[in-house]
């Protein structure tokens, strides 16, 4: 079975566009959470802040006359997709590109042309729908038109399964190299609702922060006063290869993937289940399949969300599976979402990436925000400031409404 390997990272970020942007950011502890600008937002709205990526200019990665085929997380995609390529350095043979494939997880897809076409329709009628209102709006485009822009002719896919969708997405291209199908895959996620009806919709289920005074202080994981996540909105892209591959060709390697767990909660739409049982199998399934010991973590990127019941949930199922080593505080954890906000479809890419970055730099990133820890949530969450550490394994978790879970484990590669 083949090893799989990380050569390439791109993000494009609330935190900044470009992966050394973001986790300079990250490192610094710095919040992107503010007032909404991307639509007029008024008091109607309970919440009305959001993470945004700031200074985004599509052109900068995508031909103008392109633009029109396209809604905002697809452009996050090709940006993403093109700083990666361009971090790994890699070019492919026409041979090579006939089995590279293309897994990027999307939550939602293209929500804010979905909610300006229905508004179109209301009031000019169906003769001014634009043509490209499907192919902007369907959640695989992402994936589809990073296939196209690099010609990439192996798999396309677009993993949709809530916040795990791009956990998801990366698992299964480990998958299809590791069963020797390809030995190059573009694995990512990607997510832009930070729309009125996106904004509205999670409000109307009281799983946003209410902190409209404070935004940079709304995202606060495993803190007593918080009230709900704050939106985000972004893309990560990974180059996966063969260690094989990586090696014949002389790349940088950042981290192997070795470990891949998914399972279902098979309990609530949005409710985690008790004790976290769904989170807590994918860690061990994570584990194993990575044959790896609980005790071998060093750092775990949570899903840690900012609200009341997930917080909870996850941190027992992090006890659960670490015992002692994560009691005794030797296990270090941390939610970069505090800073960056929930990226959605994207999450697990981003958190992924920032995973293979604090192996490579052997810091991990902080928890912001967390004032007075949560008596129920005992761990190290590594408050406040962020904590050198040489990071040998990472483990990093993606849950999602309906009950869907992803853990993937990140190694420094010997």
């Amino acid at each position: 079975m083949e090893r799989v390997v990380i050569t390439g990272v791109g993000l494009v970020t609330p935190n900044g566009i470009g992966t050394d942007a973001t986790w300079q950011s990250l490192i610094r502890g710095e919040s992107s959470a503010a007032q909404i600008t991307l639509f007029d937002i008024d008091e109607r709205y309970a919440s009305r802040f959001a993470c945004e990526v700031k200074g985004f200019e599509p052109t900068d990665f995508i031909d103008r006359k392109k633009l029109k085929e396209m809604t905002r997380f697809t452009t996050f995609a090709l940006a993403a997709t093109k700083l990666a390529f361009e971090d790994a350095a890699l070019e492919l043979s026409d041979e090579e590109r006939e089995t590279t494939g293309t897994f990027i997880g999307v939550g939602l897809g293209g929500l804010e042309n979905l909610e300006r076409c229905t508004l179109v329709l209301e009031h000019k009628g169906p003769g001014k729908i634009s043509p490209y209102f499907i192919p902007s709006l369907i959640a695989n485009m992402a994936a589809g038109q990073v296939s196209i822009a690099h010609g990439l002719r192996g798999p396309s896919l677009a993993h949709t399964s809530a916040c795990s969708s791009s956990g998801h997405a990366i698992g299964e291209a480990l998958e299809w190299i590791r069963r020797g199908r390809a030995e190059v895959m573009v694995a990512g996620g990607a997510e832009a609702t930070i729309t009125p009806i996106g904004i509205a919709g999670f409000s109307a289920m009281f799983a946003l922060s209410r902190r409209n005074d404070a935004p940079k202080q709304a995202s606060r994981p495993w803190d007593k006063g918080r009230d709900g996540f704050v939106c985000g909105e972004g893309a990560a892209t990974l180059i996966l290869e063969s260690l094989t591959h990586a090696k014949k060709r002389g790349a940088r390697i950042l981290a192997e993937v070795t470990g891949y767990g998914a399972t279902s909660d098979a309990f609530h739409i949005t409710k985690p289940a008790a004790e976290g049982s769904g989170g807590r199998k994918a860690m061990q399934m994570a584990l194993a399949d990575a044959r790896l010991n609980a005790d071998d973590i060093d750092y775990v990127n949570a899903h840690g969300t900012s609200t009341p019941a997930g917080d909870v949930e996850e941190c027992r199922a992090i006890t659960s599976v670490f015992g002692n080593n994560a009691l005794d505080k030797k296990l270090w954890v941390s939610s970069t979402k505090s800073m960056m906000g929930h990226l959605l479809g994207a999450a697990g890419a981003v958190e992924a990436a920032i995973c293979a970055k604090a192996i490579t730099q052997s810091i991990v990133p902080p928890t912001i925000n967390l004032d007075d820890q949560d008596d129920a949530c005992p761990l190290d969450f590594v408050p406040h400031q962020a904590r050198e550490r040489q990071v040998r394994h990472a483990l990093s978790n993606s849950f999602g409404f309906g009950g869907t879970n992803a853990t993937l484990v990140l190694s420094a590669v010997e």
